[in-house]
């Protein structure tokens, strides 16, 4: 009896052990997991919405390049100057005095450098921001093609983009420019221009440049290594993704022009449409 007691002591010893380990692995999984991807069903239930075509071209996730110049209403309706407005610029300076910036993007970007000041990274320097065609222009004509794009085509018109410096030393070297690789994605901007794309983006490497595109979106660029011309190429090929970011699920579906009609927001679901420029819309359905 003493024998059969201690081997069945054993055994429960080692069933313990087992599911621990199993318990283990399933929460790595799931950690792992944070902001990968899983195709579902383009979404065919809820309530119609009508999309005005100006819709199109209006939103964080629109492609503005040499191949998609910006339309009228592309721009960010709330782009306000920055100085004077501590809550817009956080522990940043600025490079200049006139820089513009949607005030939506810059309470987004405080909370960013603020996070980065509380690991005692806090050099930051915003040395640009929005510009309409007619700045855009004047920077044309003065740096060229190498260095600026022409007006219509530059992503500062946007009000979403901003060059982000370090008053440390070029953002290539500097623990601002490390930081804000490593770590924008989860505050919602991206390094829009990497050295390792410009084949796609048509953009030198330009390690001060990044964009707003929200959340869930700037997770899934980071963690696959797309810039924004493959992410929305990836998301019209499959349609609907879903993925989760910090234990958050999201849902993302896009809508070629041919299938707008279909488009239904579920009731209750808190949620954000944009185009991408290319005729297409993107709803993200929030968690």
């Amino acid at each position: 009896m003493k024998k059969w007691g201690f081997t069945t002591l054993i055994i429960i010893l080692l069933l313990i052990i087992a599911v621990s380990k199993l318990v283990e692995q399933r929460s790595g999984s799931a950690e792992s997991a944070d902001g990968l991807i899983q195709e579902i069903a383009l979404r065919s239930s809820g309530q119609s919405l009508q999309v005005m075509e100006e819709q199109l071209y209006t939103g964080d996730l629109l492609l503005v390049n040499s191949d998609s110049p910006i339309r009228p209403q592309g721009t960010q309706p709330d782009v306000t100057e920055l100085f004077g407005h501590s809550e817009l610029t956080g522990p940043a300076s600025l490079l200049e005095r006139d820089i513009r910036l949607s005030r939506g993007v810059a309470l987004k970007f405080v909370v960013m450098v603020d996070a980065a000041a509380n690991e005692g990274i806090e050099h930051f320097m915003i040395s640009s921001g929005y510009r309409d065609e007619l700045e855009q222009s004047r920077l044309y004509k003065e740096k060229g093609s190498d260095y600026a794009l022409p007006p219509g085509y530059s992503e500062h018109h946007l009000g979403l983009a901003l060059d982000i410096g370090s008053t440390e030393g070029p953002m290539a070297e500097a623990k601002e420019g490390k930081w804000l690789e490593k770590n924008a994605a989860r505050y919602g901007f991206v390094l829009r221009y990497p050295a390792d794309k410009t084949e796609i983006t048509g953009i030198s490497f330009e390690p001060w440049h990044f964009r707003y595109v929200g959340l869930p979106h700037s997770v899934l660029m980071k963690k696959n290594n797309w810039v924004l011309e493959e992410y929305l190429d990836m998301l019209e090929e499959k349609e609907a993704i879903s993925t989760t970011v910090n234990g958050q699920k999201y849902e993302v579906c896009y809508y070629a022009p041919e299938r707008l009609s279909e488009l239904k927001i579920p009731k209750g679901r808190d949620y954000a449409l944009s185009g991408d420029n290319r005729g297409g819309l993107i709803l993200t359905l929030y968690p």
